[in-house]
């Protein structure tokens, strides 16, 4: 079963595979930096870093099988038939096994030199440390050489040595049984429905992987279990998104190509994508079975294959109006999904939301390109009906961006420039966003930073309004409300239009402190519920400017927070001489310079998009409700159930 991609990965996986980088540290100090924090959906990436290691050695070619079962304790246990943890001692730690120090030392494991893996989901070595860090309690067997080992582990420390079992004749493999720590995720739990799609999806990534679910918790018409394996890989989980959708496609364009035949090096990529006039279209992405929701370069690559070959295509058939068809009007309707595996992969961020391995771009363009070309002749019913459709969409789209430029020409006659409003100079809303800031004194600030091109500036004159639960005619009545509305050229609720905006990006830029969360919750809020569409066409932003400032001889760094004050302080900068530390009461007080570099700046800056999660709409809604809502009692239980995550309050 050993997959051709993927024979060059060495059988000989021991204790000598395992590469030792550093100590684990600071993992229960800062969970965020290692898993995205600590709500619902960190809490379920714990499971994905665990059955991801599982479906590493299957597709490597070393198991065929893995067991995901969730026992009624909350706890979860994956299991493999693999070739099982190493549990000889370790060269640089003899007194350990190669199990405790994956266990127990954040990047270390098999990943990075890749002769036990060439390509895998987990590169940094962090993943099975962080989870363990993160656990009150994990249990770990592994059948290995007809023997059976065990040890156990607590909050990232092992509670005794390895131990031999027993006799394992007809079992190989790992198993691992965690559960999550309480004094670190409060009252989250496993959701099975959400279990469930993780493991259905990991099972149509690879073809050659059986994947058996278990549950012992109900959870509406979840199945309490289920049996996982699909041949047709992506072309089944397409046709199964879809179901009875209709599309212009009978049959999707999907493939798989080896990089090795055309680039001779390691690695696949594979895909199915159909068009569809009557629900809107989406790409779900993958590296190394590892979802990549923001993308990346293989997304790119792939769109470049699509725009490149249905425009050759209008070529072909003397249709010039082809040339007009953009990657955004292919996203209209268009259905895709696709996985590359690939050796090494980069990511933006532990939680590898997004891809940045630029090979990976040409690999998948070229592998995909060919193959889209040789589909669109031989289905030229199917292929016409597309191209007319997207023909259609991009004239409309023209048509909208000539009625919103002449729109946006005579904006600053029809508008009266709300508050303080400083405007961008583009006359089109491509790449300009608008900052809504705290105060004039860090306006003033934004202003000096910003590029007057693109960056708009709005000061607020302090907390606005919670809306929710507020009469219409308060909202109406609202100053600070009614200024943003304007600045955005928009109405508010069922007359809210996404295509009216006049800037790309909307970005919330408030102080790092308890009073600038609230602004940002507040705003936030009244987004979420008056222009709901705005956030899910990822319109909003949270900006991340420092808390501190680091300075050691010549060198400089921002922090976010004293947790990671302390570690430098700890660490040090590499410079020479004492550490000076500032501390930014607000972004008033820091000069253009720092707050550019820091905050504004794209090439440097960090942006938070504001997202709704797709498994579970309706939480988010109910926790605005209970924070944000007209009853105290919901928001006091809820600061009671998670107050004791709160050591100290900068007030």
């Amino acid at each position: 079963m050993a997959s051709d991609l993927l024979s060059g990965a060495s059988d000989d996986y021991n204790a000598s595979s395992i590469e030792v980088l550093e100590p684990l540290e600071a993992v229960r100090l800062r969970p965020g930096m290692y898993i995205g924090g600590i709500d619902e959906r960190a809490y379920h990436h714990l499971a994905a870093e665990i059955i991801d290691n599982s479906m590493d050695e299957a597709v490597a070619g070393h198991a065929n099988r893995i067991e995901v079962e969730l026992h009624a304790d909350g706890s979860l246990t994956v299991r493999d038939n693999g070739r099982g943890i190493p549990i000889d001692p370790h060269p640089k730690f003899p007194d350990k096994s190669a199990l405790e120090v994956i266990l127990c030392t954040l990047h270390s494991g098999g990943k990075f030199n890749g002769k036990a893996y060439e390509t895998s989901g987990g590169l940094h070595g962090v993943g099975s440390s962080v989870v363990n860090a993160l656990s009150d309690r994990m249990y770990v067997e592994v059948a290995k050489n007809k023997e059976l080992y065990a040890q156990e582990f607590s909050r990232g420390k092992p509670q005794g040595p390895i131990q031999k079992i027993g006799a394992a004749p007809n079992r190989r493999g790992t198993s691992v049984t965690f559960h999550p720590d309480a004094q670190i995720f409060g009252s989250h739990h496993f959701r099975p429905s959400r279990l469930l799609r993780m493991v259905r999806s990991k099972a149509y990534l690879f073809s050659g992987v059986e994947i058996r679910w278990k549950s012992a918790i109900p959870d509406g018409d979840t199945p309490m279990e289920a049996t996982f394996h699909f041949p047709g890989g992506l072309a089944d989980y397409l046709s199964d998104t879809l179901q009875k959708t209709t599309t212009y496609a009978d049959r999707p364009f999907a493939g798989k190509v080896s990089f090795q035949e055309k680039f001779q090096v390691p690695g696949s990529v594979e895909w199915a994508i159909n068009w569809s006039p009557v629900r809107d279209g989406f790409i779900q992405s993958y590296t190394n079975t590892v979802p990549t929701p923001e993308g990346g370069t293989h997304e790119f690559g792939f769109w470049s294959a699509i725009l490149k070959g249905i425009r050759a295509y209008g070529d072909l058939t003397k249709n010039r109006k082809a040339e007009l068809i953009t990657r955004d009007d292919m996203l209209t309707g268009g259905c895709a999904l696709i996985s590359v595996f690939i050796r090494e992969p980069q990511f933006v961020g532990q939680t590898k939301d997004r891809l940045a391995t630029e090979e990976a771009a040409r690999y998948v363009e070229n592998a995909v390109r060919d193959h889209f070309d040789n589909w669109l002749v031989s289905d030229s019913k199917s292929a016409g009906a597309i191209l007319d459709f997207l023909v259609l969409r991009a004239e409309e789209r023209l048509k909208r961006k000539q009625e919103k430029e002449t729109q946006r020409k005579t904006a600053t006659k029809k508008l009266r420039l709300p508050g303080k409003l400083t405007d961008c100079s583009s006359k089109t809303r491509d790449n300009t966003e608008l900052f809504i800031v705290e105060g004039d004194s860090a306006g003033g600030s934004a202003k000096g930073a910003r590029d007057r091109e693109t960056q708009a500036i709005m000061p607020l004159k302090g907390k606005i309004l919670n809306v929710l639960g507020a009469a219409s005619g308060k909202l109406n009545d609202n100053s600070e409300i009614r200024d943003i509305c304007e600045a955005l050229g928009v109405q508010m609720g069922t007359r809210f239009k996404v295509d009216d905006l006049r800037y790309d990006k909307i970005v919330i830029m408030t102080d790092a402190d308890v009073d600038g969360a609230h602004i940002a919750s507040l705003l936030m809020t009244f987004f979420f519920t008056q222009m709901r569409p705005l956030i899910d066409k990822g319109h909003l932003y949270l900006a991340c400017p420092p808390l501190y400032r680091l300075t050691q001889g010549a060198r400089r760094m921002y922090v976010a927070d004293d947790a990671e004050k302390e570690l430098w302080l700890a660490k040090g900068l590499g410079g020479k001489g004492k550490i000076d530390v500032q501390r930014f009461k607000g972004l008033g007080e820091m000069d253009a310079k720092d707050l550019k570099d820091t905050t504004m700046n794209p090439a440097t800056r960090k942006l938070i998009r504001v997202s709704i999660d797709e498994d579970a709409p309706g939480e988010t809604g109910d926790l605005v409700e209970r924070l944000m809502g007209k009853k105290p009692e919901l928001r006091f239980q809820y600061i009671q159930e998670n107050a004791r995550f709160v050591e100290e309050l900068d007030v």
